[in-house]
């Protein structure tokens, strides 16, 4: 197989463990992906799978990106989502909608985003959360990035759901936490689905049982 494909990757395994699950399908060891999924996360995960495929993957990344996030405010949580341990927020007053959307406002065009401190993001060649994981002290510098658009769908003390669409880069875990410091009510990430990338949506997705017959008829 020689090809880029977009699989729906469910919550719990990680992205890298969706490439070795398709390793092990296609028996193809060159396989790679544009723009990991936290394991909390599911949604679209693209795949190149052979040598030029993977090459080409570097364009993928820097397509849009479509998300349906769902953010719990009153609380902080140290991995920016409900993974990591959560501190309390003492909210005297729930912000209303009106209150979000202007906050939301801000958050839409270039804008500078500090990733969270469990992320990929590279500090001298390892990974930010691996360095986390033993203990070390680390500080990742803002960066630019690009939120197009945020759209509200639903909003009930304390769960704020929306819909986000945004260039390369964008941790949707840094804008939850963003706008709950914004709001003075604290915010962490509580659920997200990527519903498309680039030209891949999620209608056009296989799910891994797909693949697996894919690989067998053909």
């Amino acid at each position: 197989m020689e090809h880029i494909i977009a699989v729906y990757k469910p919550k719990g395994p990680t992205s890298h463990d969706i490439i070795d699950e398709i390793r092990r399908i296609t028996g193809e060891r060159r396989v790679g992906h544009a723009g990991t999924l936290d394991p909390l996360a599911r949604g679209i995960l693209v795949i190149g799978i052979g040598r030029e495929a993977t090459k080409q993957l570097y364009v993928v990344v820097k397509k849009e990106k479509e998300y349906i996030a769902e953010i719990m405010f009153g609380a902080e949580s140290s991995t920016d989502d409900a993974e990591g341990e959560k501190t309390q927020w003492n909210v005297k007053e729930p912000p209303s909608r009106e209150i979000i959307e202007k906050a939301l406002a801000k958050f839409i065009g270039k804008i500078s985003q500090t990733p969270p401190v469990f992320s990929a993001v590279k500090i001298k060649g390892k990974a930010a959360y691996r360095r986390m994981r033993k203990g070390e002290k680390i500080e990742l510098k803002p960066r630019a990035v690009e939120i197009k658009s945020i759209e509200m769908l639903q909003y009930k003390w304390p769960i704020l759901k929306l819909r986000i669409v945004t260039g390369p880069g964008v941790y949707i875990r840094a804008l939850a936490r963003d706008l709950g410091q914004a709001l003075d009510v604290g915010g962490y990430l509580s659920d997200l689905e990527r519903i498309r990338v680039g030209e891949f949506k999620k209608e056009d997705v296989m799910d891994l049982k797909q693949l697996r017959n894919y690989k067998c008829c053909n």
